[in-house]
């Protein structure tokens, strides 16, 4: 199994941080993972994303230019990333800023409301938890008990207190994908 993964947004959506949880809990999982972020000057508010490759094999580069998988969050992502998926793959996105929908017919679009959830939730900063846990269903590379894993590695130990939160989250963003 190998899986290349881009996940991009604004700076300040979590981008970075779900694809680090991603690679550590395919790292605690033993497999192999890449994990290589971009992102402009200005972080935050400014375009973000990161590529994460997760493989039961030997990664040779983590430089991508096709994906198997894409998770966007805004209209710009949309537009430089859905050509970029492969005939086939997935492409996971929150209409909430996105003013033209995926307009691909060859790849698997899943619209996840993740912005009305986390206000549902009433903690935005769960936002890219569910959107990871929509991920997660659609595209099972990890377990979950790893993907928990890899956010304990990921958050300060002063911040675990709200690792239940996220977790609840990562569900909701799972269900949501049903």
């Amino acid at each position: 199994m190998k899986e290349e993964i881009i996940i991009a947004g604004f700076g300040g959506q979590g981008v970075l941080s779900m694809g680090k949880i991603l690679a550590y809990a395919a790292l605690m999982n033993d497999m192999e993972t890449t994990w290589m972020p971009a992102y402009g000057p200005e972080q935050r508010g400014g375009t973000a994303n990161v590529t994460v490759i997760v493989s039961d094999d030997k990664i040779s580069s983590p430089v991508l230019d096709r994906y198997d998988t894409a998770v966007v969050l805004n209209q710009q992502s949309l537009d430089k990333f859905e050509s970029k998926v492969k005939p086939g793959g997935t492409l996971i996105y929150d209409p909430y800023g996105i003013h033209r929908p995926p307009q691909r017919t060859d790849i698997n679009v899943h619209k996840i409301n993740a912005m009305d959830a986390v206000l549902e939730m009433g903690n935005s900063k769960t936002y890219n938890m569910v959107l990871l846990g929509a991920l997660l269903k659609i595209r099972p590379v990890v377990p979950l008990d790893a993907l928990v894993k890899g956010l304990k590695k990921t958050l300060p130990e002063r911040h675990h207190h709200l690792i239940p939160l996220n977790q609840q989250a990562i569900e909701k963003g799972m269900a949501l994908a049903d």
